[in-house]
């Protein structure tokens, strides 16, 4: 089912040993963050001034800021202390606005020790393929989040952005016209069945960290379950020009999205 909550203290401990460099490597975010998933995240949340939300595996905190900024009051939370003494340093402004929390998203108890009804939105910003287990913190926003609520994720698109062997970047040279062009393309060698393998998110990073692949039917069915409908979503693509001397960059595939953004809603009947 996806869930392998035996190695979720490793997972910690390796966030904790990573928080450092990417820091330094994320600061208030990438062109993946600028480009992509901020801009996606924000039209989901569709954010209204002083509402109350939740920023789960914060990391840095650069969301969390972003939030704020747009009139937003955030709770930031993440399982790696290192990370949220990064996130407390990079905070100057707004920081009346967000509250930030060493909490572990696989607790229930510490979920709901931050109070039920209490958060008009929450979201997860590139992290449930991070957490050994999901359904802990999708039984937990059914009660943090006021009825109706919303919970936004991003995670890298589960149908063509996975650990190799699951997918693998393919770049072909075709002769057309009498012309020699080059293809970009996707291989997907597995997809269904749930998977754990080591990666690395930044080339340099301290240590492998873990990746928890989960195919569309199953990540949604998880928040089907915890009594969320889906009403939203975006498959944000780069458009920028092509970068042919590194074959292997997203800006290569405009017509493949990296990353997959989703709203799930709170049903009135949820309980």
């Amino acid at each position: 089912m996806g869930e392998f909550a035996e190695l979720s203290q490793e997972v910690r401990d390796i966030w904790d040993r990573n928080a450092a460099f990417w820091d330094e490597r994320m600061g208030e975010g990438n062109d993946w963050h600028r480009l992509l998933i901020a801009p996606a995240q924000e039209r989901l949340l569709a954010l209204q001034r002083d509402e109350l939300v939740l920023d789960v595996a914060c990391g840095n905190g650069q969301f969390a800021r972003q939030m704020a900024h747009l009139g937003a009051r955030v709770v930031a939370s993440d399982v790696a202390p290192r990370m949220i003494e990064h996130a407390r340093a990079r905070t100057t402004e707004h920081a009346d606005r967000i509250e930030y929390r060493v909490l572990d998203a696989m607790s229930h108890e510490q979920l709901l020790a931050l109070g039920e009804r209490r958060f008009d939105a929450a979201v997860c910003t590139m992290a449930l393929m991070d957490m050994a287990a999901i359904e802990p913190l999708l039984a937990g926003l059914r009660r943090l989040l006021k009825v109706g609520g919303r919970f936004v994720f991003s995670v890298p698109h589960p149908c063509f952005n996975a650990v190799a062997p699951r997918m693998k970047k393919v770049v072909e040279i075709k002769e057309r016209d009498g012309e020699l062009v080059t293809e970009y393309a996707i291989k997907v060698a597995s997809y269904i069945r749930p998977a754990v393998a080591k990666g690395v998110a930044m080339h340099g990073q301290p240590a492998t960290q873990y990746y928890f692949e989960r195919p569309l039917s199953l990540l949604f069915e998880a928040c089907f379950r915890a009594g969320f409908v889906l009403d939203g979503l975006i498959e944000p693509v780069f458009e920028l020009p092509p970068r042919p001397e590194k074959p292997g960059s997203w800006e290569n595939y405009p017509e493949i999205p990296p990353v997959l953004v989703a709203r799930m809603r709170l049903l009135p009947s949820s309980p």
